[in-house]
């Protein structure tokens, strides 16, 4: 995640790691410079946490005299726990998507209470360079993250399933790939000019009795209601094991 964010804002990094090697490679990819994380906090105004969620305590020992605020995108890592770890330093907990990479992603944000109305904003100014930030409040956070977090694997799971039953009838790989992507895009931006409203768009495409109508029961016989619900349950569940 730490990449994709980086590659999304495109400018140059201050970053650390543990002895990976993968800080210095995306300096070098976009320019800035590999250092201990001492360093980053001491040098930057905003401290970004991509680490291990059992990291947390171990980190905040290293730099927590010298983060002037810190950003965290580290799952079931509450506000509170932030807060405890990097006391009195201004605190934002952030759930972000790959598709950042491209500046096409989800961020779910939420703020620790009592932050300054303007770190707040520019905070939320910087990840919305990424995407869509979408407010949220905390105890919903799982459940969104749960949603958008893993969407992109579920979106192209999805995805394959077309391009895999596509093939069986002629299409290349190729070409597949291409029609379904270009469709889940097209029915993405359709879906936000109504509003997200989903079976709206739906009854757009659905003549009665007609081939979209057909395929649509087919997926409903298969349980595609029942498969979503029960993913969203086990993510759900690892989130608060």
């Amino acid at each position: 995640m730490a990449r994709a964010m980086a590659r999304g804002w495109g400018d140059p990094v201050l970053v650390s790691d543990a002895g990976s090697g993968r800080a210095a490679a995306l300096a070098d990819e976009l320019g800035g410079e590999a250092i201990s994380s001492l360093e980053v906090a001491r040098r930057a105004d905003l401290v970004v946490l991509a680490h291990k969620p059992a990291q947390l305590l171990t980190v905040a020992e290293q730099i927590g005299g010298s983060a002037r605020a810190v950003a965290s995108v580290l799952g079931a890592t509450p506000l509170a726990a932030l807060q405890e770890a990097y006391p009195g330093v201004p605190v934002f907990r952030l759930m972000p998507n790959t598709p950042v990479e491209v500046r096409q992603g989800v961020v779910c944000y939420a703020a620790a209470a009592g932050v300054e109305p303007e770190l707040d904003r520019q905070v939320e100014e910087l990840f919305a360079r990424l995407g869509t930030v979408v407010r949220i409040a905390e105890p919903l956070i799982e459940a969104a993250t749960a949603v958008t977090g893993v969407g992109p694997a579920y979106q192209a799971l999805v995805a394959e399933a077309q391009v895999d039953a596509a093939v069986r009838h002629g299409l290349t790989a190729a070409l597949a790939g291409q029609l379904v992507a270009e469709t889940m895009s097209g029915t993405a931006a359709l879906l936000a000019t109504r509003r997200y409203d989903t079976l709206a768009v739906r009854r757009e495409v659905t003549s009665p009795g007609g081939g979209t109508a057909r395929g649509l029961a087919a997926l409903e016989r298969a349980g595609i209601r029942g498969a979503f619900q029960d993913a969203i349950d086990a993510v759900m569940a690892w989130s608060s094991r």
